[in-house]
């Protein structure tokens, strides 16, 4: 709707880029400001930094163009590598190989989940809002807070097929916005009780397959298989791995201190 979001100098400023680099910066500062909380600051830690930086670049272009070549053959590779999306899926992929790889290369041997698990969410949540003025809203809808969009902005959103002036879609894009805002405050909440180092992370994870899951009904994404979308057949593969983690993480009582505060709000609110 809005690809340009300003100009510098006669230089338009694109706006998903732009957002996607806010979400960046927010990310970097939430993450240094829970390091410095927890007094778990370590100069090795820069190559993970830039390994996540690098990894999730790369990772959210490559699932793009796997995506596209998925739905449009393999003529629109090159177009896809240039001038497509970024997929969030192949970028949290990417983020997480490009950490693993920068331990290695740093020497770093603790884990940071529990660093990155908030940054994380409130980087995706500020990068999404140029989703949501560039990209496809969402499947039509009758509910009183769809959206529409007018001929001229739907000519400038590529694979929209419900951008028909007048039709209400859905704000997927606002629905994910809000998800992400509220398990920011959640993995705030929870930091000093999942105290299992690395462990928030996971708990986001999950949380996000299982909310993406749903939330792509909504989405304007082209079916890859089974009705499925892209993304939903990546959440249903990937699906067992959080199940057979979180399942021995809450046999191993990782999960105690969390159970005890939940139980101590419910008999508060009771």
């Amino acid at each position: 709707m809005y690809p340009v979001l300003f100009t510098v100098a006669g230089v338009p400023v694109p706006t998903h880029g732009f957002f996607v680099s806010l979400g960046f910066a927010v990310g970097l500062g939430v993450f240094l400001v829970e390091a410095r909380r927890r007094r778990a600051w370590d100069d090795r830690l820069l190559p993970v930094l830039a390994g996540i930086v690098v990894g999730g670049a790369l990772g959210g272009r490559f699932a793009s163009v796997i995506d596209s070549a998925a739905s449009n053959g393999l003529d629109g590779l090159i177009w896809a590598w240039l001038y497509g999306g970024r997929s969030i899926l192949g970028g949290l992929t990417g983020a997480y190989l490009g950490a693993l790889a920068g331990k290695r290369l740093g020497g770093y041997e603790g884990r940071t989940g529990n660093l990155f698990a908030p940054a994380v969410a409130l980087a995706l949540a500020v990068g999404r809002i140029g989703c949501f003025l560039t990209e496809a809203p969402g499947r039509p809808t009758d509910l009183p807070w769809g959206i529409t969009v007018t001929p001229d902005q739907a000519a400038v959103i590529p694979q929209c097929p419900g951008c028909v002036a007048g039709v209400a879609m859905h704000p997927s894009f606002l629905y994910e916005i809000g998800f992400l805002l509220a398990a920011f405050v959640a993995l705030r909440w929870l930091r000093d009780r999942v105290t299992a180092p690395g462990e928030l992370f996971p708990l986001f994870l999950a949380a996000y397959a299982l909310f993406r899951f749903g939330v792509e009904l909504t989405r304007a994404n082209p079916i890859l298989f089974a009705g499925l979308t892209g993304s939903q057949v990546f959440i249903a593969l990937a699906s067992p791995l959080f199940v057979t983690h979180l399942v021995r993480e809450k046999r191993r009582g990782t999960y105690a201190g969390l159970r005890s505060s939940t139980s101590s709000i419910v008999r508060g609110i009771a």
